[in-house]
């Protein structure tokens, strides 16, 4: 799909209320896969792999707001007025900036291993990593990704979950993944959500990247939102979760 001047690669199925899924740094639409088939049988799910990311091709001038952008202009090709929408981890930055510029087009919020603005590390880490994939491609940072982002249980237990997850980052353009990766760096925060609209927050005790006092503070801005901490995950929740978080978010929505 052409989406502003960009080809994105998008899944549509199902039908009913629309769901849109937007995923995270190193991930693809693919990261819904469980969720998703759950979720077509009573709603529209709609997946995008975000410019740079898995199928869908460069562009110039990739950030979290070219990104929300981006699924608003989706949102208007596929014929939606409105969405709910579900996010993890850069992903909700992203969903969090849609929902603040396009306010109108979102009916309800989930995140999943939210994330804040990086701070200075953190920023720097990214900057390393975008260096690190343009110099020796995605197999150099593969292997830091399953280590840090996934909880030890899940690499014990469940080592397809950490198979996937290298396959996802393996799979990147190396290019691609590098400007994302400077756009996490570069990220904003894109203020607190809507009290009116429905939030439901669901992160891992583990992680490490996006960790419960994130989710916590996110709830405590807007009032009334749900928190949801998963014992034994990391960052990667809805695989590493994926029952528990398919059926929080079937009850949410």
């Amino acid at each position: 799909m052409k989406i502003n001047g960009t080809d994105l690669a998008v899944e549509v199925e199902g039908s009913g209320p629309a769901v849109l899924l937007v995923h995270g740094l190193g991930g693809t639409g693919n990261f819904y896969q469980v969720q998703a088939d759950a979720l077509a049988s009573s709603h529209q799910v709609i997946r995008v792999d975000s410019a740079g990311a898995g199928r869908s091709g460069l562009r110039e001038g990739i950030g979290i707001e070219s990104h929300a952008d981006d699924l608003a202009a989706v949102l208007d090709q596929v014929g939606v007025a409105s969405a709910a929408v579900v996010g993890h981890s850069m992903g909700t930055l992203v969903a969090r900036s849609f929902a603040a510029r396009h306010r109108d087009k979102v009916t309800a919020l989930a995140l999943l291993g939210a994330v804040a603005e990086p701070p200075e590390a953190g920023r720097k880490a990214q900057h390393d990593r975008a260096a690190l994939l343009r110099a020796e491609g995605t197999a150099a940072v593969a292997p830091g990704v399953v280590a840090n982002a996934l909880s030890e249980a899940t690499r014990r237990d469940k080592p397809e979950v950490a198979a996937f997850v290298r396959e996802l980052v393996m799979r990147q353009d190396a290019e691609g993944y590098a400007r994302n990766c400077e756009a996490l760096a570069a990220a904003t925060d894109p203020g607190p959500v809507d009290p009116a609209l429905p939030l439901l927050l669901i992160t891992g005790a583990e992680d490490r990247v996006g960790p419960p006092a994130v989710s916590e503070a996110l709830a405590a801005a807007h009032g009334s939102a749900n928190v949801e901490v998963l014992p034994g995950v990391g960052h990667w929740t809805a695989l590493e979760a994926a029952a528990d978080v398919t059926s929080m978010l079937l009850k949410f929505l």
